[in-house]
């Protein structure tokens, strides 16, 4: 009888406050090491502990991943927009820690995020994706039915040089086929 070595489960749960340690020392690393956010400087953890409480209050999710125990990246979905014509859209923010790519960890917390912001009732998530090379971001977008919409070249400045802004969208449940229940729409 052969024996399949499974890869352990990553789990996607609701984030706490036990978990910003974790969620700052990941995007402090996008910050100083890459182009996905386009800040120079890390925020502290009592910045992203006010930057959670934010999105929490306005009733988005915020997302963590755990593999083995360890928590490996987070999400988030937060109004594309403020004006009111874009209600039904949101964008979506991943970020994986450093060590822990191509482990499945991107890919559970986009599809989770995918599912929580359908089930509240939005229309259309956005992604806008730091770099046109950050080819990792825009394959996992476009696995999950996101397309390209759209580039702002040399829109930032980071590093040294110019980075691209990639906007990527896709349809959340019946996106756009339907009017939207205006009795029923997200705030």
């Amino acid at each position: 009888m052969s024996q399949t070595n499974n890869p352990p489960p990553v789990i996607v749960r609701p984030s706490t406050e036990a978990d910003i340690p974790a969620i700052a020392a990941i995007y402090s690393h996008h910050v100083l090491h890459g182009f996905g956010s386009f800040e120079e400087i890390p925020p502290d953890q009592t910045e992203m502990t006010r930057r959670r409480g934010d999105i929490l209050a306005k009733g988005f999710p915020y997302l963590v991943a755990e593999l083995d125990g360890q928590t490996l990246g987070y999400a988030y979905a937060s109004h594309y927009r403020p004006r009111i014509a874009y209600r039904f859209s949101v964008e979506d923010s991943i970020y994986v820690a450093p060590d822990a790519p191509r482990k499945g960890i991107g890919r559970a917390l986009l599809s989770s995020l995918i599912a929580r912001c359908t089930g509240l009732g939005y229309r259309q998530m956005v992604a806008v994706i730091g770099d046109t090379q950050n080819l990792g971001s825009i394959g996992l977008h476009a696995a999950l039915g996101f397309r390209v919409v759209g580039t702002l070249p040399s829109i930032g400045f980071k590093h040294g040089r110019w980075v691209d802004s990639v906007f990527m969208q896709r349809p959340l449940g019946p996106g756009d086929s339907t009017l939207p229940n205006q009795q029923t729409k997200p705030d």
